[in-house]
């Protein structure tokens, strides 16, 4: 199915209502990735019942793609695996297990369980071809390994199997989202909010209001979800993500709150425990955020909270504890890439403030080329500045922060990369705006960068008569040469 097929849908007093609500701090949500969406197996308005058992919560929250608690997945697993050595031929059942394997290797970043997802999914398709449960599962693990052109033509497939198959569109949007193609993501939203309401398409839709810049209606989307969601490993989920909401904005007792919440739900909620320690360390709470970021890295080895901790001890001046942690970094790539993970977007982040320069422009070139997202052309356009390329680095910077070329995300890093780079080129105005701009959004977004963008500023200064535009809106030649008056 082409992209433009993803038509516009029309308002819907849903919608609406949404837009209307405002930010309730202490119930929120998040969009969920990973798991194989496929009817809910009740409908929205029906009462809940008793709890089902762990193997039928699981499977209920598997297959409606939203996140289900560890335990109950690991015996959906036990189950699933049963019964099809008694019932080989059962492709629904192959379809369920490689859905199963994909959400406990998201939720534990074990890349170790995607070849068996891959296995047990294809086994699916061989069984009965075209099958929309597998196609959905082959784009949800393609998701999840970042290989976001693959999810694109399994979700893609899957549609034209079944155009009213609501729960594929999550899959669709967080494919266009990470090719760059923010249109098509808006148009496919727009398809699942006509089909389908309820906590997980509430969920869905916060994540594209947040990439388009919206962020109070991604805070009241979230807060519907929460509100809504009917377990606790789904309410936690949801809480975490608002929780990175708040840091993003620099609402840091508010994102402390909702990550709390979220691992009281779900001790296995380990992305929540990471927030705490990001937000734990930005209010100069030290020895929590360490502790956090540990037990985080314990139970999730993501590459990205070893970057940050690795960061972390390096703003408090223990080199040998960051090297540690990049150390493990390195591995963590390694192990992903045999369960076929794209990581180049952190390894070149990592390889540009730490490592190698150069390779991290090779890296990140060639992840552009395969998938131009926001965030690969925020770190190749950082790359290539750490690189000395800084003419070409501020193009990348331009289209991961101009509203016009895309860039409509509200990010204090990307906004301080581009300041860095337009400081590097001497253009003195631009520089100083951005700066501000990043410590607006965020004043402590990073243990390192933000004193470097104070620092930054304040040897820029204040801005000279030359630099203030005039009545047509062009500014002075401070804004083309290097004139500063130092603080």
């Amino acid at each position: 199915m082409e992209n433009d097929a993803l038509d516009d849908a029309p308002d819907t007093p849903d919608r609406r209502r949404v837009r209307r609500r405002v930010l309730i701090a202490s119930v929120a949500g998040c969009a969920v990735l990973g798991g194989v969406p496929a009817l809910l197996p009740w409908g929205p308005d029906e009462p809940r019942g008793a709890s089902p058992a762990p193997g039928a919560q699981a499977l209920a929250a598997v297959t409606s793609g939203v996140p289900a608690a560890l335990p109950d997945l690991a015996v959906l697993i036990d189950e699933r695996e049963a019964r099809l050595r008694a019932h080989p031929e059962d492709f629904r059942s192959w379809a369920v297990l490689g859905a199963a394997y994909v959400e406990q290797g998201r939720r534990t970043a074990q890349p170790v369980n995607y070849p068996k997802a891959e296995k047990a999914l294809r086994t699916s398709l061989k069984l009965r071809a075209g099958n929309a449960e597998a196609l959905d599962g082959m784009a949800a693990l393609a998701n999840a390994r970042r290989d976001f052109r693959a999810a694109r033509t399994w979700g893609e497939a899957a549609l034209r199997a079944d155009r009213t198959r609501w729960t594929t569109y999550p899959l669709l949007i967080d494919a266009y989202t990470g090719l760059g193609d923010h249109k098509a993501a808006t148009r496919a939203l727009d398809r699942l909010l006509k089909l389908r309401s309820g906590p997980a398409v509430r969920a869905r839709a916060a994540a594209v209001y947040r990439d388009r810049g919206r962020r109070e209606d991604a805070a009241a989307a979230l807060s519907d979800a929460a509100a809504a969601a009917r377990a606790p490993a789904e309410r936690a989920a949801y809480l975490q993500r608002s929780g990175q909401l708040a840091w993003e904005r620099g609402d840091l007792d508010v994102a402390l709150r909702h990550f709390q919440e979220a691992v009281r739900l779900d001790p296995d909620q380990r992305a929540a425990l990471a927030g705490q320690g990001r937000t734990l360390a930005a209010l100069g709470r030290t020895t929590e955020a360490l502790n956090a970021y540990r037990v985080a890295l314990a139970k999730q080895p993501c590459p990205e909270y070893a970057l940050e901790l690795g960061e972390l001890y390096e703003s408090l001046g223990l080199g040998q504890a960051a090297r540690v942690q990049y150390d493990l970094l390195r591995e963590r790539v390694r192990l992903a890439a045999a369960g076929g993970v794209d990581e180049e977007l952190v390894l070149g982040l990592f390889e540009a403030d730490h490592g190698d320069a150069r390779s991290a422009v090779r890296r990140l070139r060639a992840e552009w080329r395969r998938q131009p997202g926001i965030a690969v052309a925020d770190a190749l356009g950082w790359a290539l500045h750490r690189a000395g390329e800084n003419k070409e680095a501020l193009k990348f910077a331009r289209l991961a922060t101009d509203r016009e070329r895309g860039g409509t995300v509200r990010s204090a890093l990307y906004v301080y990369h581009r300041g860095m780079i337009e400081r590097e080129l001497k253009l003195t105005g631009p520089a100083r705006r951005h700066l501000q701009e990043a410590l607006r959004i965020n004043p402590r977004f990073s243990p390192t960068r933000a004193p470097l963008a104070e620092a930054a500023l304040k040897e820029l200064g204040e801005p000279s008569v030359e630099e203030v535009p005039d009545m047509d809106g062009k500014a002075g030649r401070g804004e083309r040469t290097a004139v500063n008056r130092r603080g």
